[in-house]
């Protein structure tokens, strides 16, 4: 069967051509390229290398080459149909099922393809025209030689009702008004009437794919026109919640750094790339997506979110955090960096340079600290009420997290932040670790008449002798019965006294094995 064309792009970005050869294969980084010996036949020196950035692997000695399905299909002597499902597997994405239908949109966005590169290819030559002369000094004045215009292929579309549309649909190469419509390029009003140019009078931003095919477009207004910036629809090639700006130029030093940068806007990405942080991204106009956050962990680990230090950028944060909390695995997360007031990373870079803005990348805050300070919200916890109103909104949270292990780290994490933070005075000459309280005394002045573990009549008040270091033996067998009935009668005491109990050892088989359960 066929699988479109759009899938296997999908899946060739969401398995890392390295990572899966390097399963097989011993692989040496050499400068932007891996090497080692070739699996498909026998050598000694190195001859098989490996070229992400191209898609591809490539054996000198043999001829071996081709990309993630030519690999599979070599090494396991799969046909093309169950590597492609293989693969789909491991990416954790559906196949689809072509009909004719998906063949003929295949052969459609094939063609826009080529409507949107000869749309990028008006903006730019418009933006050198005698027309762009505002766009211009518009990108002069945020700093953009005509060099970092050429590089990130900056345009203008003029303000007109028609430029576009007339420059593309003329002459014996003109491309159909249906397609300029359907690639997002033209509207036709609802009510009827000739269609028009959708971008007028704007600095144009082309959004591609990791491939670097443009396939939609952000414009920003000159002046004060409104929308400030509007980008393309939702067209057969273009789906924003799945598209990262910046993707193709980052997707390589991401890789190499291990680390992707994600910021706000177009002009951040731009102005962090020409710093020398080539890594970074920005979403277009919304809050991450989980799709988003996904592709996001192809390229590292933790990304780092550096959105502007307003009230905006801190809810996009916010947001941000709450979508990735389903997502987590073991070692996947993300960081946050807190901008100063007022400021974005262009702004910032321009104001301070870049080594202002690689220390605050470096001490970007982890996503559980984001969590506890968005539901902490700096309030007193002086009370009862207020300390499980916390404890409540920080046990919703957790529950979020899909993956158990990290769910289960998230709990103990918080918890024993919410215990440090009520009892910071008693921590100090705390002898039983960081609760900080004593035996005698755990709520409130309140005392618990606990049982001296290990004498028979036991002497109410006194401290548990053998919590402080058990014997080689652990505790005797009434010592723990008295531990363990004290601990259960009194259930809240556990939280503060949990972690010395797991220290402990009751020479009673069966008792030892109670005490593991609580």
């Amino acid at each position: 069967m066929g699988f479109p064309p759009y899938f296997l792009d999908q899946l060739r970005e969401r398995v890392a051509l390295a990572d899966l050869i390097g399963r097989r294969v011993r692989l040496v980084r050499k400068g932007r390229e891996h090497t080692g010996l070739c699996p498909f036949h026998n050598e000694k020196t190195p001859s098989f290398t490996v070229n992400e950035e191209k898609g591809f692997f490539h054996c000198f000695g043999c001829g071996a080459h081709g990309d993630i399905f030519g690999f599979v299909m070599r090494i396991e002597g799969l046909e093309f149909p169950e590597t492609v499902r293989r693969l789909a597997d491991e990416a954790g994405v559906a196949v689809p099922e072509q009909t004719p239908e998906d063949r003929a949109r295949a052969t459609q966005q094939a063609s826009l393809y080529q409507v949107m590169e000869r749309a990028c290819w008006f903006f730019e030559r418009s933006l050198g025209a005698a027309a762009g002369r505002g766009a211009r000094d518009y990108l002069d004045g945020r700093g953009l030689d005509p060099a970092a215009c050429e590089r990130f292929r900056l345009g203008y579309a003029p303000d007109g009702r028609g430029a576009l549309k007339a420059a593309l649909t003329g002459g014996d190469d003109g491309i159909a008004e249906p397609q300029l419509i359907e690639a997002g390029l033209l509207i036709r009003p609802d009510g009827g009437g000739a269609s028009y140019d959708r971008f007028r009078g704007r600095v144009m931003f082309p959004i591609t794919d990791r491939r670097g095919r443009v396939i939609a477009f952000g414009a920003r207004a000159l002046g004060d026109g409104q929308p400030k910036y509007l980008n393309s629809p939702e067209t057969p090639l273009f789906h924003k919640g799945d598209v990262l700006y910046g993707l193709a130029t980052a997707w390589r030093p991401a890789r190499d750094r291990g680390r992707v940068i994600v910021a706000e806007g177009y002009m951040d990405v731009i102005a962090l790339a020409r710093a020398g942080i080539a890594e970074a991204v920005a979403p277009l106009g919304t809050a991450l997506t989980e799709a988003q956050i996904e592709l996001l962990w192809t390229l590292a680990p933790e990304p780092v979110l550096c959105f502007d230090g307003d009230a905006a950028g801190l809810r996009a944060a916010g947001r941000a955090a709450e979508r990735a909390l389903p997502l987590l695995k073991p070692g996947l997360s993300l960081r946050f960096v807190t901008l100063p007031a007022g400021e974005d990373p262009d702004t910032l870079l321009r104001a301070r340079g870049v080594a202002a803005m690689e220390g605050l990348i470096a001490a970007a805050r982890p996503l559980d600290q984001l969590i506890w300070a968005h539901e902490a919200g700096g309030a007193p916890l002086d009370t009862p009420e207020r300390i499980a109103g916390l404890e409540a909104r920080l046990e919703r949270a957790t529950r979020r997290i899909g993956d158990a292990k990290v769910q289960y780290q998230y709990r103990a994490a918080f918890r024993d932040r919410l215990r440090d933070a009520t009892r910071p005075a008693a921590r100090k000459d705390a002898p039983f670790g960081r609760s900080g309280a004593r035996f005698g005394a755990p709520r409130g002045g309140d005392a618990v008449n606990w049982p001296r573990v290990g004498s028979p009549a036991g002497r109410p008040g006194a401290m548990p002798a053998p919590l402080a270091g058990p014997g080689p033996e652990g505790l005797d067998r009434r010592g723990a019965q008295a531990l363990t009935a004290t601990l259960i009668a009194h259930w809240g005491l556990l939280d503060e006294f949990g972690e010395t109990l797991g220290a402990l050892e009751f020479s009673d088989p069966e008792l030892d094995k109670l005490r593991q359960e609580i």
